[in-house]
């Protein structure tokens, strides 16, 4: 499998946040879509940004911007399809997605991922709390493949809103990333998690 797209997803309203670009929040110097993006870049051939709205805001990132096919904001899986589509059109076989409010996610997210996609290259990222053993998939890092894009389509159009109902649907395989003394996917909702962030670099 050649490498790649890499889909930045930033679709989402950030309503626990206030609203706005989540991504362009300040952490240690740097916002937090540059992070992402510092992160991601190594692990794909090209990057595209899912985001709704005025493209024009994120114009310093030098990103191609590409925003949900469906109306009214269906959840990440409108991003997968976006990102699906635009990767299309490029002749690229599958993506790579990261959400653009997690700034530490592992630098081997796309080597695990594509070792448990199996023969169809598909895979989630998840991992275990320490605490309670439970297994935490996340669903937006994932490898997918570009082909799924029209089952995608009709299941959105049809209603499903919950990802994992869509990947388990279709065979998609695990790779459970290690938990340190924070989880690499945490990611920034709220005005504390930012402090909390700030904490950990």
């Amino acid at each position: 499998m050649s490498a790649p797209v890499g889909v930045v997803l930033a679709g989402g309203r950030a309503t626990r946040m206030g609203g706005g670009d989540k991504g362009a929040l300040a952490l240690g110097g740097q916002t937090l879509l540059a992070r992402v993006m510092g992160r991601l870049g190594p692990q794909v051939s090209t990057m595209v940004l899912n985001a709704n709205g005025d493209a024009a805001r994120f114009s310093d990132y030098g990103l191609p911007v590409t925003p949900d096919s469906l109306a009214g904001f269906p959840g990440p899986l409108a991003g997968v399809l976006a990102g699906m589509d635009w990767a299309a059109d490029q002749g690229a076989s599958h993506i790579l997605t990261a959400a653009a409010d997690t700034p530490f996610f592992p630098l081997d997210l796309g080597a695990r991922l594509a070792e448990a996609g199996g023969a169809q290259g598909f895979a989630l990222a998840a991992t275990q709390d320490p605490e309670s053993g439970k297994l935490y998939r996340h669903p937006t890092f994932g490898l997918w493949p570009v082909a799924l894009r029209d089952d995608l389509r009709r299941a959105l159009e049809e209603g499903l809103r919950k990802v994992v109902l869509w990947t388990d649907s279709q065979g998609a395989g695990l790779a459970e990333f290690p938990v340190g003394s924070y989880d690499p996917f945490f990611n920034v909702n709220t005005p504390e998690d930012l402090k909390a962030a700030g904490a950990l670099l």
